[in-house]
């Protein structure tokens, strides 16, 4: 079976490049599709208290029974369960949904600029994490200034970073300030979110001279940019699918014509994170 590569964090750790996400996916048909997905060879699944799954994530990693250390697990705390306290009685029902002692990776979802609370509650991380309970700490959505924040009141920087990323929207400035600083870039919706780009002429070209989907070219694509991807899908056809896209490596020309339909921020599908802090996350 193939396997996914895996990139290596900051803290010595490391995470399946190629993963399994369950955004919008009901939490009686998570416990069914996480199976699936494990068993077509994803070993990592990204879910967040938001989506209201983890109870069906939880149930789903029970059935397949694989050992603890080969399934890496993400999850994140919502933006109504920013605060320390919260943050930590979150966590704990995170816990007691996946029915795990440890987690592999804790994001704060967004940063939610208008409540404060980000560097509260990433102190809150930092204190599970040392207390042995997340093996690694990060964040979603964060803005370059945000993450300069946490750090400057910190001195703990995440190992990852989760953004909206797919070729209408690639991030080129935050993917290098990411760089800079051995943060790992994770994509979410990185087949759009029905913006066109499976449709989009340059994705269909390289699909059709390729024998692939598109979906396995923008998959493949971000996997080439060095990016941990995840993609979701409930049908078990696609979700074999999309974890072949490992088999198939762009070249550079074709990687640099996918690159060239970068549209910016008014590509985003997404909440915009400069103004989000609502209950709903990606």
């Amino acid at each position: 079976m193939t396997t996914s590569p895996s990139i290596a964090f900051r803290d010595g750790r490391s995470i399946p490049q190629l993963g399994y996400g369950v955004w919008k996916v009901e939490n009686a048909v998570a416990s069914d599709v996480v199976v699936k997905a494990l068993e077509a060879g994803y070993r990592h699944v990204d879910t967040a208290r938001g989506y209201n799954n983890e109870a069906g994530v939880g149930q789903a990693l029970k059935t397949a029974g694989l050992a603890r250390d080969e399934v890496f697990v993400t999850s994140k705390v919502p933006n109504q369960d920013q605060g320390r306290d919260k943050t930590l009685a979150s966590f704990d029902a995170t816990m007691e949904d996946l029915g795990l002692e440890e987690l592999d990776l804790y994001l704060i979802h967004w940063p939610a600029p208008s409540k404060g609370l980000a560097v509260e509650t990433w102190k809150a991380l930092v204190e599970l994490q040392e207390q042995g309970r997340i093996r690694s700490i990060g964040t979603s959505n964060f803005r370059i200034e945000d993450i300069i924040a946490l750090e400057s009141e910190t001195g703990v920087l995440p190992v990852l970073n989760q953004i909206e990323l797919h070729p209408y929207i690639n991030q080129p400035e935050l993917r290098e300030f990411h760089a800079g600083k051995g943060i790992v870039t994770e994509s979410w919706s990185p087949l759009g979110q029905g913006g066109g780009e499976l449709e989009d002429p340059v994705i269909t070209q390289i699909a059709d001279a390729r024998g692939a989907t598109p979906a396995q070219v923008l998959i493949a694509w971000n996997l080439a940019l060095g990016n941990v991807v995840i993609p979701k899908s409930v049908t078990p056809e696609r979700i074999a699918s999309n974890f072949a896209s490992l088999e198939l490596t762009l070249t550079e020309d074709e990687l640099a014509q996918i690159n060239a339909l970068d549209k910016g921020a008014e590509a985003r599908r997404g909440p915009d994170p400069d103004e989000f802090a609502g209950h709903q996350g990606a």
